[in-house]
């Protein structure tokens, strides 16, 4: 994942129900933020290249061991057509979708994230920085 400014963001791929697109309003004080049909996650580096991995569960998602975490955060997340878009803030809308279900639906998320220290001080530089940061987003049917 792409980011820039400190920021990216996953967003109901059907935009045309959303009142507010990504990244209109972004909280940058909060690592993740929330809008109707739209999560907004804070990095610590401004620029670089961070590993995403996405997970979606039938079930509740297991906890993972918070001491291999720097932050994690819960939050719902409503999307009307069971796809989310994957937003960076410096080139918008990228091609990949994460797919939840056929259908809209009310879902949990967990977002965990590692590696930020180490971004944090990496940024100062001139270097390019690949995978330093790593995230976990884990969906889940709120209902379950």
């Amino acid at each position: 994942m792409f980011v820039s400014d400190y920021a990216f963001g996953l967003q109901e791929s059907d935009d045309a129900f959303l009142d507010l697109l990504f990244p209109d309003e972004f909280d940058i004080g909060a690592f993740l933020s929330t809008h109707p049909g739209r999560l907004d996650i804070t990095s610590a580096g401004h620029t670089h290249t961070a590993s995403v991995t996405v997970e979606v569960w039938d079930g509740p998602a297991p906890a993972r061991d918070p001491a291999g975490w720097e932050e994690q955060a819960e939050a719902d997340f409503e999307s009307v057509s069971g796809q989310v878009a994957v937003w960076s803030t410096s080139v918008g809308r990228l091609d990949d979708l994460v797919t939840l279900a056929d259908q809209g639906g009310l879902w949990r998320v967990r977002i965990s994230s590692s590696g930020r220290a180490a971004v944090r001080v990496l940024a100062e530089s001139e270097e390019s920085i690949e995978g330093v940061e790593d995230y976990l987003i884990q969906f889940w049917p709120a209902a379950s």
